[in-house]
């Protein structure tokens, strides 16, 4: 019970800590110290240290040599560099799942879940349910990580999308960067059809394809903050990660 209870609080904390950083609230280069974090977030500093370290680990915080911890700030080379790994363990994940077969109530279980996201998709952006939308996709990807049967594979997709930017929701942190980027949501999700569509018929070469492309939407995103409207940069919460 105690183990039990521990890691919930490891877990409670890694939350905690990540969601100060990711939304702003602890700016990039600012130090991170157990004792303040533990005050604010009413967990004791056994559980703050474990965090700690896993974020380290994860690439979101970096440790200093006088103590402690600092968010880390990230290139744009860096973000594109995490975005890419996403895509090519997505898409073998998806290439394996159309090579080895997929039981049919997962088929059927992925399925349901791009039907309820076309609900959500809507020309009009008033009429957009956001945050149904970032729950589902979020739900596909997941579903997706599992379908070849790997639980290696599953461990490191889950690792490379730890990083905020890099998640298959990436940029959609706010509703106003959802719609500046309603666009893209109709494409990709005609890309989430598709590769179910191609798993589905066994074509490993076309849901790899299309899943690798699929990750691209978030570097496509990236492109038009750092090319088009630097100004999202200051309003999208992780966005303040990135060096410029």
């Amino acid at each position: 019970m105690n183990d039990r209870k521990e890691a919930s609080q490891t877990l409670k904390a890694l939350m905690g800590i990540r969601n100060l950083v990711v939304g702003g609230v602890i700016a990039r280069g600012e130090r991170l110290s157990e004792v303040p974090l533990s005050e604010r977030l009413g967990i004791s500093r056994t559980p703050i240290r474990a965090a700690l370290a896993r974020l380290e680990q994860e690439g979101l915080l970096e440790r200093i040599p006088s103590g402690g911890y600092i968010a880390r700030g990230f290139s744009a080379d860096e973000v594109i560099d995490s975005i890419e790994i996403r895509g090519v363990l997505e898409g073998t994940a998806a290439r394996l799942a159309a090579e080895r077969g997929v039981e049919p109530r997962k088929l059927i279980e992925i399925s349901k879940v791009v039907e309820a996201l076309d609900a959500t998709i809507n020309p009009n952006p008033a009429k957009i349910n956001f945050e149904r939308y970032v729950e589902l996709n979020a739900e596909f990807h997941r579903l997706l990580s599992m379908l070849a049967g790997s639980e290696t594979l599953r461990r490191e997709i889950e690792r490379a999308t730890s990083l905020p930017f890099a998640s298959p929701s990436a940029f959609l942190e706010t509703e106003e960067a959802f719609v500046v980027f309603r666009r893209s949501l109709i494409g990709g999700q005609e890309q989430h059809r598709s590769i179910v569509q191609a798993i589905e018929m066994r074509e490993g070469a076309r849901a790899e394809a299309i899943a690798r492309e699929h990750a691209r939407v978030a570097r496509q995103n990236l492109e038009y903050v750092l090319n088009t409207d630097k100004s999202l940069l200051s309003r999208i919460p992780s966005l303040n990660l990135i060096v410029t």
